[in-house]
């Protein structure tokens, strides 16, 4: 079976591009990274690319319509199937979003929709949240929104700030984004009503309290 064709937008480092690098260097990965593109022709992401192979173009967001011509045009001719944005710190243009409508997914550093935009784990801390995490979405013209795929959760630990939080926020990103890459490749995702369904999936019963502590003996999960 052809593997997916996959293009990934970037602005920076390319950690989570890095971690679809390694899922797809496994034969038996359902998808294949065809085309970086790059806002910046500085982003480190670009030297991970290079290492990897992978063809690249740097793409200046001069403003929403060109980059939306200019990317558009070389996903078509790379064959592109999938774009997945991996730190792309950029907002689309509508008619390009809605041309990939159920063909684009982001990564975003919060369970949305709670925490959208920039800076979520300095919003998180400043709620007071117990739990945070990533959410991989399908992409919608508004920002941060989108039928969700996918999520992966993290305590807060006393004491966080954004970068302790946010790096361990990044930790499970690099695990549920090549998971999600996988079920699309495998066209095991479908998305209906603007809520997305997923064949064969296994939601774990488990329960997680942050803090965790002892239950009194009066307390029982049926009481009212």
């Amino acid at each position: 079976m052809a593997r997916l064709r996959v293009g990934v937008l970037i602005s920076g480092r390319g950690s989570n591009l890095q971690a679809l690098i390694d899922a797809c260097a496994d034969p038996a990965y359902p998808a294949q990274i065809v085309l970086v593109i790059s806002s910046h022709a500085t982003a480190p992401g670009l030297k991970i690319a290079a290492a990897a192979g992978i063809r690249s173009r740097v793409i200046p967001h001069l403003d929403r319509h060109s980059f939306a011509g200019e990317a558009g045009a070389i996903l078509r001719e790379q064959q592109v199937e999938l774009v997945c944005l991996a730190g792309f710190m950029r907002l689309l243009e509508r008619s390009f979003v809605e041309t990939w409508r159920d063909r684009m997914v982001n990564i975003h550093p919060s369970l949305l929709p709670a925490f959208r935009g920039l800076h979520a784990q300095r919003q998180a801390l400043a709620a007071g949240v117990r739990f945070s995490g990533c959410t991989v979405h399908f992409l919608r013209p508004e920002f941060d929104c989108g039928p969700i795929i996918g999520q992966a959760v993290v305590s807060v630990h006393p004491g966080d700030d954004e970068e302790r939080l946010g790096a361990r926020i990044l930790k499970v990103e690099h695990l549920l984004y090549p998971i999600v890459v996988r079920l699309i490749a495998e066209c095991r995702i479908k998305v209906i009503a603007d809520k997305v369904e997923i064949d064969g999936c296994q939601v774990p019963e488990i329960a997680v309290l942050n803090p965790q502590g002892t239950l009194s003996t009066s307390f029982s999960p049926t009481s009212s």
